[in-house]
């Protein structure tokens, strides 16, 4: 992974001809034909500009006191705040905010989760994901119908965007979702992708687990066949684990992503030497809870009697799953040192464990710039997202202001000044209420 870097620098500030709407800094002059004085200068006619940020890019480079301009739903600029000068042009307009002493990192991408089928249901839970900080998700393989697929191409009022993969495919598994194609054969695994391929399904989702013994695994014989199958239509393979020896086989057979790691040992030497060959791909951990007691109270977007359960279960001490999480934490951190790809998604539907998530991949041993990276650039270049990820012009303007810094304290990304989507700023206190209230009302 990328280190972060910090472009320090001494600020100084360019004399203003005039200076506009406010007592900021930054310098804004009105142009005027023939003017030399404004040829460098940048013109933010109609945009609104963001001054004093610490802006986190999401590719491991931070600026320091910078100026975000955003217009039309896309960055405009981001420049630290000494290398530039603004300009409106004639009788144009701009809208400036101070937002120094604060920190703007790109929307969060999940790259795991799971989404109702139920269209109103759907949507306020794009709008749940979007309140704390995230731009996109993908409902990874328990999709029944054809509403994650009608809902991926829709702009969600104050929500995230959405994908889908439709119907993941495992070994039958009476007693658990039905959801998921049950496949025996070669041939109901190869027409199980046929019919995914059909519907141009974002990725093919695959179990490899026998769920503690419960249920026959899908076999290399069969999930090379779904692979084979996936790849010979575009579609990419990502895969939920728990063995070790599951992990080497679906490396071994072609497997595009990870969509957990590895549960039950420590990985070996043989493991990273097949990963290290195929370094396309792409690890989403997925970490469980670590077991150790944790406050939960800055959610806030559910009822207080929930919330005080919440609590409850989160201030237990509890040494069987801090032994887990010690497995992944372990398989994660030495597969990020070897330099292999890492992305972020959190599973089920709980939207605000976006943040617990990062806190995890912190503790496990990755550092905060890192998981930032992972939770943003890399997750949206999974994804196919070209115009999410970074804070970059051209860009689609989603992302998120912190009242601190999260590159000192990763819980500081559950800090939330502001969210933008697209450009424009989410009604926060309005989707809170919302939230709060029984659906139907």
């Amino acid at each position: 992974m990328m280190p972060a870097s910090t472009k320090t620098r001494r600020f100084t500030t360019k004399p203003s001809r005039l200076p506009l709407l406010g007592l900021f800094s930054l310098p804004l002059v009105l142009a005027c034909s023939g003017d030399s004085a404004t040829d460098d200068a940048v013109d933010v006619t109609g945009a609104t500009v963001f001054e004093g940020a610490r802006v986190v890019v999401g590719d491991g480079t931070v600026i320091d006191d910078a100026v975000v301009a955003v217009r039309g739903g896309r960055f405009l600029l981001i420049s630290p705040r000494a290398d530039v000068s603004l300009r409106v042009d004639g009788d144009g307009e701009v809208t400036r905010q101070d937002v120094s002493g604060k920190t703007i990192v790109p929307a969060f991408v999940n790259a795991h989760a799971h989404l109702a089928t139920d269209r109103p249901e759907r949507a306020e839970q794009l709008q749940h994901f979007a309140y704390y900080g995230q731009s996109a998700v993908i409902s990874l393989g328990l999709d029944d119908g054809d509403i994650g697929f009608q809902m991926r191409g829709e702009t969600v009022p104050m929500g995230a965007r959405s994908q889908s993969a439709g119907r993941g495919i495992t070994m039958p598994e009476p007693g658990r979702s039905e959801v998921p194609h049950w496949v025996t054969t070669e041939e109901e695994a190869r027409a199980a992708v046929r019919e995914l391929a059909g519907q141009q399904a974002d990725f093919v989702k695959i179990w490899v687990d026998d769920r503690g013994g419960q249920y026959d695994r899908l076999s290399p014989e069969l999930y090379t066949a779904v692979i084979a199958e996936a790849h010979a239509h575009g579609l990419r393979v990502a895969a939920h684990i728990f063995r070790l020896e599951d992990a080497k086989g679906l490396l071994r057979a072609g497997v595009d992503v990870f969509a957990h790691g590895i549960r039950d040992q420590d990985l070996d030497d043989e493991l990273l030497s097949l990963w290290l060959e195929r370094p396309e791909v792409v690890l989403i951990p997925n970490l469980p809870g670590p077991g150790v007691p944790s406050d939960v109270s800055w959610i806030n977007t559910v009822p207080m009697d929930q919330l005080d359960r919440m609590q409850e279960a989160a201030s237990q001490e509890r040494p069987a799953a801090q032994e887990a999480f010690g497995i992944q934490a372990r398989n994660l951190t030495r597969l990020d040192e070897a330099g292999v790809k890492i992305a972020f998604g959190t599973d089920g539907s709980a939207p605000w464990s976006v943040h617990q998530e990062l806190e995890d991949m912190v503790r496990a041993g990755m550092s905060p710039a890192d998981v930032i990276v992972a939770a943003t650039a890399t997750s949206a270049d999974l994804l196919g997202y070209d115009e999410l990820g970074t804070v970059q012009v051209g860009k689609s303007a989603d992302f998120v202001v912190l009242d601190a810094n999260p590159l000192e304290d990763i819980t500081n990304t559950r800090r939330i000044s502001a969210v933008y989507l697209r450009g424009e700023r989410l009604d926060r206190a309005e989707l809170a209420e919302k939230l709060l209230r029984p659906r139907g009302q």
